[in-house]
């Protein structure tokens, strides 16, 4: 051990103690609300229904405190309990391509870190989803969607990660530049791809046949000045209750995503109000801005992995024994959420902003009580608290408080 890991001690403990005491204080605030439906609410979600959400978001953050807990512990085993030596020995046992090697440790490190939390999700989706009526899934879609997932683990990062660890061992001292443009590339790429391509491996999608509802999105379409590849209704009831809405892809290949649980709960004119809202990030430009932070925010990293690369205190202060471009990685890749923790509040602040900028602009497209009627009945079909604790929103939600929201969108109708 050295300086640079009681420093990561310190930040790691600071944050699983934040994190606790945000879990804490959300609990805390959400019992002493319990007892009451807040007065913008009192005529459209019943006591029932604001114990259901008070209930059921006491039960998800219970599990994730569990989760909080359990993430830091492995990762002090990977990292300075020796766990990484362990597993690298082992690749470089039975693959001699020192790239190869190096892949198959950092695959082998998600594939069991996804393993160890596995527990946690079917806990999550079987006990605490089931209890309050909003899991659809069976064990059979389950264990499906795990092969899934590990299965595009496998095909989509093992050549993104050979090809990076290529750059790192032959571009030189600016390998960062490269690796950060490959890293870009193959976002803008996987953004693309998604709607048409993986999407569809989870989900069955299926054009909107409501002639009703088309017309009245076409037209919206038309005033907004959006393109689209087409409407879809996508079967999330399989899967869970809940009920949503979002926009997809990038380029000529955009897509405008209902689930079906959205569809059967809100009429015609709440679905317009939620989908110009949805258009309203696209108007604002929000998108292209995220895009443009998130590609800044990349080159920083890569620009900070590349001096780190260099700085043996920062392998020794983590436990390792090696030092490799494979261990320099994953090392960046675990331990800069830790360093990350505090800017949270600041990131949730541009999303609510931006929140608040879709908000005005759906006002100007649909009526204001229509978007306030949909987000009521998603808040109560969703199980939404209404009540959340201030600080912990601030650091958790990209989306202002149900009843700040409500408030700005009553400003707006009447104005």
């Amino acid at each position: 051990m050295n300086e640079f890991s009681i420093i990561f001690l310190f930040f790691l403990v600071t944050s699983v103690l934040l994190k606790l005491w945000l879990n804490r204080r959300q609990m805390i605030h959400i019992i002493q609300h319990r007892g009451n439906v807040p007065d913008d609410f009192k005529d459209k979600i019943d006591l029932n229904a604001h114990q259901k959400a008070a209930d059921y978001t006491l039960a998800k953050t219970r599990i994730a405190t569990l989760s909080t807990i359990l993430g830091s512990a492995v990762l002090v085993m990977l990292t300075l309990g020796g766990f990484i030596n362990v597993l690298l020995a082992l690749s470089q046992t039975y693959i001699t391509d020192g790239i190869w090697a190096g892949v198959a440790l950092i695959i082998s490190v998600f594939i069991l870190s996804h393993l160890i939390e596995l527990p946690i999700d079917i806990y999550q989706t079987f006990k605490i989803e089931q209890q309050f009526g909003f899991n659809n899934t069976s064990a059979g879609q389950f264990i499906k969607d795990q092969f899934l997932q590990i299965s595009l683990m496998l095909i989509i990062g093992t050549p993104l990660l050979y090809a990076l660890l290529s750059v790192m061992g032959q571009m030189g001292p600016y390998w960062w530049l490269y690796g950060w443009l490959l890293t870009i590339t193959f976002t803008f790429f996987m953004s693309w791809l998604m709607p048409t391509f993986i999407a569809p491996l989870f989900n069955k999608f299926t054009p909107l046949e409501d002639d009703e509802l088309k017309s009245r999105i076409q037209q919206l379409f038309k005033r907004c000045g959006f393109n689209s590849t087409g409407i879809y209704v996508m079967d999330g009831s399989k899967r869970s209750g809940h009920g949503n809405a979002y926009f997809t892809g990038i380029g000529n290949n955009k897509r405008i995503v209902f689930y079906d649980t959205l569809i059967e709960s809100l009429n015609t004119d709440e679905i317009e109000a939620v989908l110009a809202h949805e258009l309203g990030h696209f108007k604002c430009k929000h998108i292209t801005k995220h895009m443009i932070v998130s590609t800044f925010v990349t080159l920083a990293g890569f620009a900070l992995l590349g001096w780190l690369k260099q700085q043996n205190w920062f392998f020794d202060g983590l436990g390792m024994t090696l030092i490799n471009d494979a261990i320099a990685l994953l090392l960046f890749i675990l331990v800069l959420p830790i360093f990350t923790t505090f800017m949270q509040p600041i990131s949730s602040r541009f999303q609510r902003k931006f929140e608040f900028e879709a908000d005005a602009f759906a006002c100007t497209m649909a009526k204001p009580e229509h978007l306030i009627q949909a987000l009521v009945k998603l808040y109560r079909e969703n199980a939404s608290t209404l009540t959340p604790d201030p600080i912990y929103s601030s650091f958790h939600h990209s989306h202002p408080p149900a009843g700040v929201r409500i408030d700005h969108l009553k400003s707006l109708a009447s104005s």
